[in-house]
């Protein structure tokens, strides 16, 4: 989703001769796209709620504007209508997300709206929650006011694909991110893999990790490479995800960086082991978290993992290796999308390839991937789709 940048957005406003009181989808798409950008800010933050932004127009500009930054606190829409105050009456306001119409950690939007004085009311995607869906556009049009909706919907259901995904099914979305040589190869024979990509792709990656709720590796990348997992942007700044290790028999030691380090976020082993037994101790007493799953062919069964996961509040999960962990969630259909690095390297045959043995025998039982999108980071190439 192409989105307008801060400098452009605060110089530019919405062209005179579309600046009329009847609804006109040109100027709704202008103030769409800073909602929009709105939204963004949350993401990573707002889990289990969506991210939502909203700004205020008047008299063709915007008065005020305002995002969810986390759960429990102020919706977007009540955010921005604290800032305008009394110059929210006879706004517009536009909202990337349905507001809700319930009673939750905060009171319905709904209410807020009507109770300011809006004008009218634009909204990007509807929501799936049946506690909201359709209640709050109903309640804001039977107290008079104008609600349209369906704004640039597509580019907005993008963004909380997520939340939608874990409102619909009760799994959060996963991601599979990847650096790979030019034929698919995770590192050398001999397991080396520093670096496949260069730096402008590796800061993309903590850009990502920043934006979502979860990192999850298996025993054998936390073996090979002695992870961090952690967010490392320009300044310092970034949010570091919950860290998951897949270790099915708890055969690693918990001596590794991942297990030392200090985080504010948390550490979680899976396993099948007791988590009260002396293999579990040895984690406990790092401060590290154990979770026991149940068993699904000799290994821990991950979409038990990714309910656990779900149940916590996170709706979204990157898988980061290696390659058997790849290999299971293409296997058992778990992954939603996809980002591959691509190297301009050649490493051969003996490499590791990353997608694992995925049991296709027929060219007709590949796993089709779909939405493809490219992008130039440095030297390497970004391909993004969805499984």
């Amino acid at each position: 989703m192409r989105l307008l940048t801060r400098a452009r957005l605060e110089a530019t406003r919405a062209p005179r001769a579309k600046r009329a009181a009847d609804f006109d989808r040109a100027v709704a798409e202008f103030f769409m796209r800073i909602a929009l950008e709105e939204a963004a800010k949350g993401l990573g933050r707002t889990s289990p709620n969506p991210v939502v932004g909203a700004v205020l127009v008047k008299g063709g500009r915007i008065i005020a504007r305002g995002y969810h930054k986390k759960a429990g606190s102020a919706h977007a829409e009540v955010v921005a209508l604290e800032a305008a105050g009394a110059r929210a009456k006879g706004a517009d306001l536009y909202t990337t997300l349905e507001p809700c119409d319930h009673y939750g950690r905060t009171p319905p939007c709904s209410m807020a709206i009507i109770e300011a004085g809006v004008r009218r009311v634009i909204c990007a995607s509807a929501d799936p929650n049946p506690k909201v869906s359709g209640k709050g556009v109903s309640r804001m049009r039977r107290a008079g006011l104008k609600v349209l909706t369906g704004v640039l919907a597509e580019d907005a259901d993008r963004l909380n694909r997520p939340f939608f995904k874990m409102i619909r099914t009760g799994l959060p979305w996963v991601t599979l991110k990847a650096a790979v040589t030019l034929d698919g190869k995770l590192a050398t024979a001999t397991g080396d893999s520093r670096w496949v990509t260069g730096a402008p792709a590796r800061a993309w990656v903590h850009r990502l990790r920043d934006s979502v709720d979860v990192i999850l590796v298996g025993a054998n990348t936390v073996r090979k490479d002695d992870p961090k997992l952690t967010t490392r942007l320009p300044g310092g700044g970034g949010k570091d995800p919950l860290r998951v290790v897949v270790d099915s028999h708890l055969r690693l030691s918990p001596g590794y960086t991942i297990f030392t380090q200090r985080s504010a976020a948390r550490t979680v082993v899976a396993t099948l082991e007791d988590p009260e037994g002396r293999k579990a101790r040895r984690f406990l007493a790092q401060g590290v978290d154990v979770w026991q799953l149940r068993e699904k062919a000799g290994q821990v069964d991950l979409k038990a993992l990714l309910r656990r996961l779900a149940k916590g509040g996170h709706n979204h999960v990157m898988v980061e290796g290696g390659a058997e962990m790849y290999g299971s969630f293409l296997r058992g259909r778990l992954a939603d999308s996809l980002a591959l690095f691509l190297a301009p390297k050649l490493i051969g045959s003996p490499g590791l390839s990353w997608a694992g043995d995925l049991g296709v025998k027929e060219m007709a039982q590949a796993l089709a991937v779909k939405d493809l999108a490219f992008e130039r980071h440095g030297d390497d190439i970004l391909l993004q789709a969805l499984l």
